[in-house]
């Protein structure tokens, strides 16, 4: 398969060399042929030398690289990405019913696929592009998911609809499921229940890339008061109650969001009279702390 070339300044190759996972617009020489948002570039140095391709796309970061290997983008190359994410997350035992069933799949140039993030909500992959070039190749990489992942997969949700730049010329994406219809899911992490909702949560609907930094939060809150802040709906804030906290606020200025969290709360705790939730600003919660929340 032939792909435009992309040259680069003299002395712009180093971090190409060095792995990096973008190139940024200042080290572009020159572009041989036209080239149009979303397009697949291969990159070569001032002598001519293959370094890389990636997604072309306008603005600071000119190139998101997916290989350092010349090789075609094709079918074969979303299936094998997707197949190693999965095998280090199940090798890793993130996919238990008793204990985990949620994890980030895809992490973006964690995974070497940057400009794309997964979400596997115990069988739901929700998925957001953040660049042209992943949104354009999102029929292959949802055909890879069903392959990889089988009997695993319930459903596939876009999520692309504001995480995209538009200067491209294409039509605006919608949400929505492109295969399978699962409303919303009861997750299961490290034995904790969220409720999950993707449709109308932020981000993927969950939080899934901070899990070890709740975990981290639980082994410090025993005997302790504890304040979540944008605490959207209360991952932190059942991690705290399971780890021993006196007391937990969460607080939040969405009352879906808050409406969530207490769920999310009563699912864990028969007993919740150790949390209040608070549907406010963040900022108005702390200027009157003093006087209106005493407990704390």
């Amino acid at each position: 398969m032939s792909y435009i070339k992309v040259i680069l300044k003299s002395g712009k190759d180093q971090s190409v060399r060095r792995y990096h996972p973008w190139v940024f617009s200042g080290a572009i020489k020159k572009i041989k042929g036209v080239v149009n948002e979303g397009d697949l570039v291969e990159v070569f140095d001032n002598k001519d030398e293959f370094l890389a391709i990636g997604h072309y796309q306008i603005g600071s970061i000119a190139i998101r690289i997916l290989s350092f290997s010349q090789r075609d983008i094709e079918d074969s190359f979303w299936r094998e990405r997707i197949e190693k994410a999965w095998k280090l997350r199940t090798g890793l035992g993130l996919l238990n019913e008793d204990y985990n069933n949620s994890f980030r799949l895809i992490h973006a140039e964690g995974d070497n696929l940057p400009g794309l993030i997964i979400d596997f909500y115990d069988g739901v992959a929700v998925i957001q592009t953040h660049s042209i070039g992943m949104y354009l190749q999102q029929d292959s990489i949802i055909a890879a998911l069903k392959e990889v992942l089988a009997d695993n997969l319930k459903a596939v949700y876009s999520k692309s609809e504001n995480t995209l730049p538009f200067k491209a010329q294409i039509d605006k994406p919608k949400d929505g499921y492109i295969f399978g219809n699962v409303p919303q899911a009861e997750i299961l992490e490290y034995g904790n229940k969220f409720i999950v909702d993707w449709q109308k949560g932020q981000k993927t609907g969950f939080f899934l890339d901070q899990r070890e930094n709740r975990k981290l939060l639980e082994q410090y809150s025993r005997g302790r008061n504890v304040l979540n802040l944008f605490g959207f709906t209360g991952g932190f804030s059942v991690y705290a109650m399971r780890g021993g906290a006196n007391l937990v606020h969460s607080v939040d200025s969405s009352a879906s969001a808050i409406d969530l969290t207490n769920k999310n709360i009563a699912l864990n705790f028969e007993d919740t009279s150790r949390h209040d939730a608070y549907v406010l600003d963040a900022f108005e919660y702390l200027e009157d702390i003093q006087d209106k929340y005493e407990r704390i």
